[in-house]
């Protein structure tokens, strides 16, 4: 069961050697740094080698839960994925994130809870208000590229035997494009 400390600045101009610093005199036998690297991306390379590293019973220990994630929904996800391995966390500046106690774990639990709650009105709202435009016969998302002139253009083309670079190039839209309405 060991203390593993986990360190992460955004960009390569700041040093993290502070983090590390507390990470160390509090314990951490190791600690993994990035540098440089989004709190969004789930692939930062220290970050997965800490990962790959963590086993059953050991903690992580964080400076803050932000360090580690970049939205309060990604730290949940993270902090659940942990805990299903039997991995702690323990934040050094929220007390409060700290699932080597029982009022940790609970807090963590309650945490949790709120922010799926979040999650999920997020979602039944944007749910609501779209069928709603819907209704009054709106469409949402990006407007269509392919007019219908484009697109009788584009058969008739495909129809010579055009290639579908030839034709996206010849009416100004994506490859990608072509081949959705081709397809």
């Amino acid at each position: 069961m060991a203390l593993i400390g986990y360190a992460r600045v955004s960009t390569r101009e700041q040093d993290p050697a502070a983090q590390v610093a507390e990470l160390k005199a509090a314990g951490s036998v190791r600690v993994f740094v990035d540098a440089g690297e989004s709190g969004r991306r789930h692939d930062r390379p220290a970050w997965q080698a800490c990962l790959d590293y963590l086993r059953a019973g050991d903690t992580l220990l964080v400076r803050r839960l932000d360090r580690i994630a970049g939205s309060e929904v990604m730290a949940i996800e993270v902090l659940s994925s942990l805990d299903r391995q039997g991995i702690n966390i323990r934040s050094l500046t929220e007390p409060e994130i700290d699932t080597t106690t029982p009022m940790g774990r609970a807090l963590f639990g309650i945490v949790a809870v709120f922010a799926q709650l979040r999650v999920d009105t997020i979602r039944e709202n944007t749910m609501r208000g779209l069928a709603h435009a819907r209704a009054e016969g709106r469409i949402g998302g990006r407007p269509t590229v392919l007019t219908p002139e484009r697109k009788l253009a584009a058969e008739a083309m495909r129809e010579e035997g055009a290639s579908l670079t030839a034709i996206a190039k010849a009416i100004g839209v994506s490859r990608s494009t072509v081949s959705r309405h081709l397809s």
